[in-house]
């Protein structure tokens, strides 16, 4: 009687413990599944239950590929390793019974009984599709942070190209006066300028850099952008434009307006694979508060609209919610990040704007920015060598190792009145400097330079001379931000490309002590 109570109480103890390692498997968020080898399911834990969508009441007894609709070839290939070797590690792709794309990472083993012979396949699967969801994302805005670094070394190299460009147009204007003449250098100025413009363009999307809010005329930067569109769209796109005759400025940055609305004409385009008509319209728009209580973002107020449309194959309903979101995108891998409207979104609310989407499939979309008016007005003086300052013999100490730069930035200061000492690095401009003590005005250097760059070289200088007068250039407009974080005691930062006339206002200011000099304002826009 006694062992047979043993015996009760043994087979009790057992089953709790079976119980409690039950309880212990259903706690799990992996899917826990045992399957005989024809892929008939003995266990389907709860774990199973959430990732797959299906109770175990529904699971145990049928065929695993029934239940759960895997990568076919990638579960045959699965199956076969871990027959073969005993166990199996790997991803896998499947379709949950709600129909989710879901990714695994399963770790299979085989079971075998007690003499070897195998009976089953026991998978542990762990969900990892918002892992691979977030790691996807990650490796995007790396790809986009090596974008911006790839685009910084181009903005350095290019600016150098377009700053003698621009030097240039001013020391040929004095010595041309025919209006031929005159109307070349105006095209080569406005093509340099517009290169300018375009690298910083490339810097503002690819490292987010924030430009100086100056009062925008729309009207300019929509003349730009239709020319772009003319060049380069698909003959077989119309373009159609509306300017209101009394548009109102807007205060912002010029480059990422632009950056917004060709943004959407490149979307425009992409949704008319076969051609249809693009319109560019603008308007002044007044939001009153009933308007305002029923559109998000929008304050009462004036506004200027920029309506950009298309004839194109519209956008599903189901994804206008959607169209904003980061790296959300409808086209093929590849062809799109997904940012174009993201980033547009958030530049216009930055302005503190708004941007309002219609939109019916086969019916084409309408995107319609508005951007708060502005009192001011621009009053950008108009470019000519009578108003550009005139030194009177200052001597300068020129640091470029760029040699065209170097050989045009010498004569535009020499032309203008200024003595020039020139070096091509920052170790050769400290022995200038040390053989011309006390008779050095003013240096102007470069920031990216071999041997000794110009953060370098500056520090040297000043030990040199605490009071002497530096005006600092780079093509990277980010390293005004480095060079005072590094107490360098630069007040006077001048980014390139700069024209001639950008330069010796620049230097009059650094000889007369006056305040600080920050990036100038785009032309016009």
């Amino acid at each position: 009687m006694v062992g047979g109570m043993t015996d009760v109480t043994e087979r009790r103890r057992s089953e709790e413990r079976l119980a409690e390692q039950a309880a212990l498997i259903d706690q799990t968020r992996d899917a826990i599944v045992v399957r005989d080898l024809r892929g008939l399911v003995r266990f389907w834990n709860k774990g199973a239950e959430r990732i797959h969508g299906r109770p175990a009441s529904a699971a145990v007894g049928r065929d695993i590929r029934e239940l759960v609709a895997f990568d076919r070839d990638q579960f045959d290939a699965a199956v076969g390793a871990v027959v073969a070797d005993g166990v199996w590690n790997g991803e896998l792709n499947a379709v949950s019974a709600d129909g989710k794309d879901i990714r695994l990472d399963s770790r299979w083993t085989l079971l075998r009984d007690a003499q070897g012979t195998a009976r089953s396949i026991l998978a542990v699967d762990t969900d990892v599709t918002e892992r691979k969801r977030l790691e996807s994302q990650f490796l995007r805005a790396q790809r986009m942070e090596s974008i911006g670094t790839l685009a910084g070394g181009i903005a350095h190299d290019l600016n150098n190209v377009l700053a003698p460009i621009l030097m240039s147009i001013e020391l040929l204007r004095l010595e041309m006066e025919a209006q031929e003449r005159s109307e070349i250098l105006d095209i080569i100025r406005s093509a340099a300028q517009r290169g300018s413009d375009m690298v910083r363009q490339v810097l503002s999307f690819a490292r987010g850099v924030e430009g100086q809010r100056v009062v925008v005329e729309l009207k300019h930067l929509i003349r730009d952008l239709s020319k772009i569109v003319s060049e380069t769209f698909p003959r077989n796109i119309e373009l159609c434009t509306e300017t209101a005759p009394a548009l109102r400025p807007v205060l912002g940055d010029p480059t990422q307006i632009h950056q917004v609305l060709l943004n959407l004409c490149v979307n425009a385009r992409d949704a008319m694979p076969n051609g249809g008509i693009l319109t560019v319209q603008s308007s002044n728009f007044t939001v009153d508060e009933q308007f305002a209580s029923l559109v998000p973002d929008a304050r009462c107020g004036d506004y200027v609209r920029i309506e950009v449309g298309d004839s194109g194959t519209g956008i599903p309903s189901a994804n206008l919610e959607k169209i904003f979101d980061p790296f959300f995108t409808t086209k093929e891998h590849g062809k799109g990040t997904g940012l174009g409207l993201s980033t547009s979104l958030a530049i216009v609310r930055s302005h503190g704007g708004f941007i309002r989407v219609q939109s019916e499939p086969g019916r084409g979309s309408r995107f319609a920015v508005h951007i708060p008016a502005t009192e001011l007005t621009s009053g950008r003086p108009e470019s000519g060598t009578d108003q550009i300052p005139r030194g009177h013999g200052e001597r300068i100490l020129l640091v470029e190792d760029e040699p065209a730069v170097r050989a045009v930035t010498r004569q535009t200061l020499e032309q203008f009145g200024y003595k020039v000492l020139v070096a091509s690095d920052g170790a050769e401009a400290v022995s200038v400097f040390a053989h011309n003590t006390g008779q050095i005005d003013m240096v102007f250097t470069d920031m990216m330079m071999p041997v000794m760059d110009g953060l370098a070289t500056i520090h040297v200088l000043r030990r040199m001379d605490p009071e002497v007068r530096i005006l600092a250039a780079s093509g990277l407009s980010l390293d005004e931000s480095a060079a005072k974080e590094a107490s360098s005691g630069i007040r006077h930062f001048l980014p390139k490309p700069y024209s001639a006339d950008v330069l010796l206002s620049a230097v009059a200011k650094v000889l007369k002590g006056s305040g600080e000099i920050r990036d100038p304002a785009p032309e016009g826009r």
